[in-house]
């Protein structure tokens, strides 16, 4: 009888069959890929091992290349032994991560390899480099700190909005400045709700004339003389494109005094000098005036859109269009006629009628004076100012129109960001039945100030 052919025999090879069969299972199964392979060995410092074991994963692009072997506490710190196949070419330069496996709390170390032309870890070396991962437990510690911050943020904002804790918080104190100023606005409104109407209209005046002006499509409006400016314009850059040519090749006089070394030098000089010049009218401060002021007697609203241009300290030049409602005043007298008499009453009837105006003014400051001339309001006139307090008030007189002599005086206090008050008496003499005192407001912009609000807009 064959050994093979018995009952212990086969029972034998069965056992053996199943255990090789069992451990084939268990190398398919386990999270080592080194297992009964060539590894080698590494080792790093981590703060915190929490959810770290004996036997967890080691990954390079999520792919298993290793385990942990052993965690243990060094100086204060979780050193973690791994473990890795011997075909992960770890350098220097490598680096670990631990990352969560999922949201139960178990991790996994993923393993960065290094860049590839650096030296390699040799075996049981430390990886420097740890980074910290995105766990879980790291976001909630975040989470909770952002709501404490929170919790804070809303403990400050209830305590600033009481009317206990109002002057306790700058927020409570800007909360309390914005109400009052608010209310102050609201007043200031409506009880000049007549006024606050007239200088709209006069705004809207000025405004429609200038569409008017703008949109002129006469031989003499603005549309076609621009046109025709245009192509004298194209005309003269194709000269002077025609004439750089020429300069270029070196033709003409001004070409071969170019190629000339000394004409260069003298050339070069000359541009110093311009550069001075250029400098100078850097220094140019240009203003925009609009104000607006009631004339009592009138019931009507003055109003004036104007340009400053000052190029030097001791002298500016200005420009304005003035809308007068007192501009033209017409006189209407009751007349009578009884059996062949004619009888004139003393009662009259004035009528105002607006019209626009210009001014153009040479102004030239001494000291703490400034003397003005030029065009006022369509004629010609003179003006004289005292600022006896560092600009901020300004008393002043006119005269123009010498037919009918018109003086006007005011009185001008300038405040800060460019608002001003004013107020004065016109029509001193009464020669145009238009004698009246006057209030009202206005501010004046620097191109500094254009710049600063051009930089903030949105558009």
């Amino acid at each position: 009888m064959s050994m093979i052919s018995t009952a212990e025999f086969k029972v034998g090879a069965l056992v053996v069959s199943i255990g090789a069969l069992i451990a084939l299972m268990s190398l398919q199964v386990s999270d080592d890929p080194a297992f009964l392979g060539r590894t080698k060995q590494a080792w790093f410092y981590l703060d915190n091992a929490n959810g770290l074991t004996n036997g967890s994963a080691i990954r390079s692009a999520g792919i298993p290349v290793g385990s942990i072997k052993d965690i243990k506490l060094k100086d204060g710190k979780a050193m973690v032994l791994i473990s890795v196949k011997s075909d992960v070419n770890l350098t220097e330069s490598a680096s670990v991560e631990m990352r969560a496996n999922g949201i139960l709390g178990d991790k996994y170390i993923e393993v960065y390899t290094g860049k590839s032309g650096d030296k390699e870890l040799s075996d049981r070396g430390q990886i420097i480099i740890v980074n910290k991962g995105g766990a879980l437990d790291d976001v909630m510690s975040q989470v909770s700190e952002i709501t404490g911050s929170l919790k804070e943020v809303t403990k400050n904002l209830n305590e600033a909005i009481t009317n206990d804790g109002t002057n306790k918080h700058i927020l409570g104190r800007i909360v309390r400045n914005i109400e009052k100023l608010t209310a102050d606005v609201a007043q200031m409104t409506s009880e000049n709700k007549a006024e606050v109407r007239e200088i709209v209209k006069q705004v809207h005046g000025i405004t429609k004339t200038l569409d008017e002006s703008l949109n002129d499509n006469s031989e003499e409006g603005f549309k076609k003389v621009w046109k025709r400016s245009l192509v004298k314009i194209d005309k003269t850059l194709a000269n002077l494109e025609d004439i750089t040519n020429k300069i270029n090749k070196g033709e003409g006089t001004i070409g071969k005094l170019i190629s000339d070394e000394k004409t260069a030098d003298d050339v070069a000089a000359t541009i110093d000098g311009i550069s001075g010049l250029i400098d100078t009218a850097n220094k140019v401060t240009t203003g925009v005036d609009f104000n607006g002021y009631y004339l009592n007697d009138v019931g009507a609203t003055k109003s004036t859109v104007g340009i400053q241009i000052q190029p030097g300290l001791d002298r500016y030049y200005y420009l304005g269009i003035v809308t007068d409602p007192a501009g033209v005043v017409e006189r209407t007298l009751t007349s009578t006629t009884t059996n062949g008499t004619t009888t004139t009453n003393l009662d009259e009837t004035k009528t105002f009628k607006s019209k626009t105006k210009f001014t153009a003014l040479y102004a030239k400051n001494i000291y703490d004076f400034t003397l003005k001339g030029g065009l006022i309001e369509n004629t010609g006139g003179v003006g004289f100012e005292y600022l006896p307090f560092g600009k901020r008030l300004v008393a002043s007189i006119e005269a123009y129109d010498f037919e009918k002599l018109q003086l006007r005086t005011s009185l001008t206090y300038r405040m800060r960001y460019g608002f001003y008050f004013t107020a004065g008496y016109n029509d001193i003499l009464d020669k145009r039945d238009a004698r009246t005192v006057y209030g009202g407001a206005g501010i004046f912009l620097t191109n500094d100030d254009l710049k600063l609000l051009l930089t903030k807009s949105p558009f």
